[in-house]
């Protein structure tokens, strides 16, 4: 397997017309999009890299998100820091429901899990 093609899938596969390939940091991105448009989500939570790369100004737009594809199954680890004076079972159930269909209506692949690890809590910024 040739090195750029180490992290893709492929989706579609036409004789007709050709091979359509996805990119796991496609789907990761997908997901951290999904995730972060749910209420109550403040942010996705990045390790001490991705955090240093923020702070430099550089969007990682996959930060706390881990895809594992295996044979079309998709499975999506997300790390987040939730809003404060928010339920965690109501905006975590939220997010796992969003990613699952933004990942299946946009990729074709199927979700088997949506994993979420909640890394923090944020307050509101005073002024």
């Amino acid at each position: 397997m040739a090195k750029d093609e180490r992290n893709t899938y492929t989706i579609q596969n036409d004789a007709s017309l050709g091979e359509v390939k996805i990119a796991d940091e496609v789907v990761a991105i997908i997901a951290a999009l999904a995730a972060t448009e749910v209420d109550g989500v403040a942010s996705m939570a990045g390790n001490i890299t991705n955090e240093v790369i923020g702070k430099l100004g550089i969007k990682n737009l996959s930060k706390g998100v881990k895809v594992d594809v295996l044979e079309g199954v998709v499975t999506v680890s997300l790390a987040l820091n939730l809003k404060y004076n928010y339920s965690i079972m109501d905006v975590t159930a939220k997010v796992q429901e969003k990613v699952k269909n933004a990942v299946e209506n946009m990729t074709g692949l199927e979700v088997a899990d949506v994993n979420i690890k909640v890394a923090g809590v944020e307050m509101e910024k005073q002024d």
